[in-house]
């Protein structure tokens, strides 16, 4: 074997392990959203995908797609997971699609094809018994110590196909790539740190890509994976998918609570600790805001109300008229048709968490939203926005942040993120679009360096003009 030969086999390269699909949908391969039946296509042929798509770009029709391809290929079964109240979500699209899924609630109630289920039920089937399966919204995967990290990993470590479909994930969180990596079993995460990450000062918890692994890390992520934010990311004209007015209104409540003991004046808060207590002391009015904000709608449009406290949303829903609470710990039978009603329009106005409704729900038919009290979460906050404001949503969107003066440092600390996220993804985008179009088989822009051949001869009168204007 020749040196360089070696040395190419040495090169990092995930081998495909799927197969060919056929017969897909026609709803995903017309022009519109062809974008989705390439990514389906590569999908079933790497076997084992992660697809990070913007809210809206269609990832629910896509999962459904590869599930079904996965079906008809191996004749076996294949299991979906995701949150409460998308599992009906789900099965509704796979209706839409003419595909046929069923939601389950455990291994005695699974039919032949596709079966879906939302995450708390996973210890009730048996994933020895699947051919495939899915994570939708597996940003569940993100944290290291998470409920149902390793367990996910572990219960499907032997399962043949695999997709993991999420929202972009944090740019600057490298661990939450490095858990979906173990999950499709091409990498684990440690093996990802000593590859291409080197510790950032003493602490451990904080790594950063070594200067000349860059590259090279977002290539080997392009082999088990894809990052869409609109068509145009992959070569397509982003049509329809194309986002109304969003308008962010800030609602500060001022000067409500007396300093504290041995200060002249109001200092704004700037521990955990001094946050929680303005928090709870601001919570009547800042609830008494949102209601009134909801209450004076007089066009009968649907509201989205986020908090953060269990106070709060008992005084939002006792407050807002008409108002729909879900809470932690409601049954969830009243969690499902509770959400489901309000995708349908049959509630105007639903009160909760984001940790409860913020993620996978598809709410376009609502175009306000309100937060009363933020975490410093950026991903609550973004999931949470992105219920109403999605691709296909057509009316403008007003989201109104409702705080106490002295909550501002979560406010910047949370637009800061923002600005952040913004940024990298679009770094990220970047950096992987030549070699996902390579990959995909799609038209990227190529350019050719002109190395010259043969010395040609200029004219007397040309090189004289050109000393002259020296």
């Amino acid at each position: 074997m020749k040196y360089q030969d070696w040395i190419q086999a040495k090169s990092l390269s995930i081998k495909p392990s799927g197969f060919t699909p056929v017969d897909l949908p026609s709803a995903i391969c017309s022009d519109e959203f062809k974008f989705q039946q390439l990514i389906v296509e590569r999908a079933c042929r790497q076997g084992r995908f992660c697809i990070f798509a913007d809210c809206g770009m269609g990832k629910g029709p896509m999962l459904l797609a590869w599930a079904d391809q996965v079906v008809h290929h191996t004749g076996g079964d294949v299991l979906v997971l995701a949150p409460l109240a998308v599992s009906q979500q789900l099965q509704r699209e796979a209706n839409k699609f003419d595909i046929a899924a069923h939601v389950a609630q455990s291994q005695s109630d699974v039919e032949h094809g596709i079966n879906i289920t939302n995450y708390e039920k996973l210890s009730k089937f048996d994933s020895s018994r699947f051919v495939g399966v899915v994570l939708d919204e597996s940003s569940i995967l993100k944290s290291q110590t998470g409920k149902y990290r390793t367990e996910i990993i572990e219960l499907f470590k032997e399962t043949p196909y695999k997709l993991a479909c999420s929202a972009t994930p944090s740019p600057n969180d490298h661990m939450e790539l490095g858990n979906h990596a173990e999950f499709m079993g091409v990498m684990t995460r440690e093996e990802m740190l000593a590859m291409f990450f080197t510790h950032d000062g003493g602490n451990t918890s904080n790594w950063r890509l070594k200067g000349h692994a860059v590259d090279k890390f977002w290539d080997w992520v392009c082999e088990w994976a894809i990052m869409i934010r609109k068509p145009s990311d992959l070569g397509f004209d982003d049509g329809a998918f194309q986002l109304p007015p969003l308008k962010i209104q800030q609602q500060v409540i001022r000067h409500t609570i007396a300093p504290t003991d041995g200060q002249l004046f109001f200092n704004a808060a700037s521990t955990l600790t001094e946050q929680r207590k303005i928090r709870k002391a601001s919570l009547q009015e800042r609830c008494q805001l949102a209601a009134d904000l909801v209450n004076d709608d007089k066009t009968n449009s649907q509201w989205l109300v986020f908090c953060d406290l269990n106070d709060e949303s008992a005084g939002l829903s006792r407050l807002i008229d008409g108002a729909i609470e879900v809470k932690g710990s409601d049954k969830d039978s009243h969690k499902e048709s509770s959400m489901i009603g309000f995708q349908d329009g049959d509630v105007r106005v639903l009160v909760s968490k984001p940790s409860i409704c913020g993620f996978g729900m598809n709410f376009q038919g609502c175009h306000n939203i309100v937060f009363v009290g933020l975490s410093h979460s950026y991903e609550a906050y973004y999931q949470a926005l992105r219920r109403c404001y999605r691709f296909g949503q057509t009316q403008p969107v007003n989201a109104y942040v409702v705080f106490h003066e002295g909550e501002g440092a979560v406010i910047k600390n949370i637009m800061r993120k923002e600005a952040d996220t913004q940024e990298m993804a679009a770094r990220m985008v970047e950096r992987m679009h030549a070699k996902t179009m390579a990959l995909m088989g799609a038209t990227a822009r190529t350019e050719t360096e002109y190395k010259p051949s043969r010395r040609i001869k200029l004219a007397s009168w040309l090189i004289e003009s050109s000393l002259e204007a020296a």
